[in-house]
């Protein structure tokens, strides 16, 4: 198992990488996207069924299956022997900020319940701050990771 991990290392090092950009342009768009709908989408007719769509499809076709293979790279580079040494700080750095992060998708995914069930209570303000969130995790992860502090 030990000499697939050794082989496989790169791939699965490039998968993740690119599972990673996709997760987080999608984590930096949703929220954008419900600033807009709290504070456009009932001035135009038919507005807030297009951002329920595309707030949907967003999460669904984007963000959550390339939240699942960004985890599963990263956890089969974990297992790779002489990666990663648990004696330093950046992989305890790094693990917290992508758990931050996973708990930020899963609350983006109950804001877009709240929109779809009329319950939102957001102010377009609370989403721009909120859209800071994946900003300084983004940057804890990967000062971590180059840095290896």
């Amino acid at each position: 198992m030990e000499d697939l991990l050794f082989v496989i290392y790169p791939w699965v090092k490039s998968l993740h990488i690119m599972a990673v950009i996709s997760w987080m342009a999608g984590l930096f768009y949703l929220p954008r996207l419900f600033v807009y709908h709290v504070e456009k989408a009932e001035k135009v007719q038919d507005a807030p069924a297009i951002f329920q769509e595309m707030e949907e499809k967003l999460i669904r076709v984007i963000m959550r299956p390339a939240m699942v293979v960004s985890w599963v790279c990263g956890l089969l580079m974990v297992m790779t022997p002489g990666i990663v040494d648990w004696a330093e700080i950046w992989p305890w750095a790094k693990g917290a900020s992508v758990i931050g992060m996973t708990w930020f998708h899963h609350w983006l995914a109950m804001r877009r319940k709240d929109f779809l069930e009329g319950r939102n209570r957001l102010t377009g303000r609370q989403y721009r701050m909120m859209n800071e969130v994946p900003t300084l995790l983004m940057v804890v992860i990967v000062l971590a990771v180059i840095l290896k502090f």
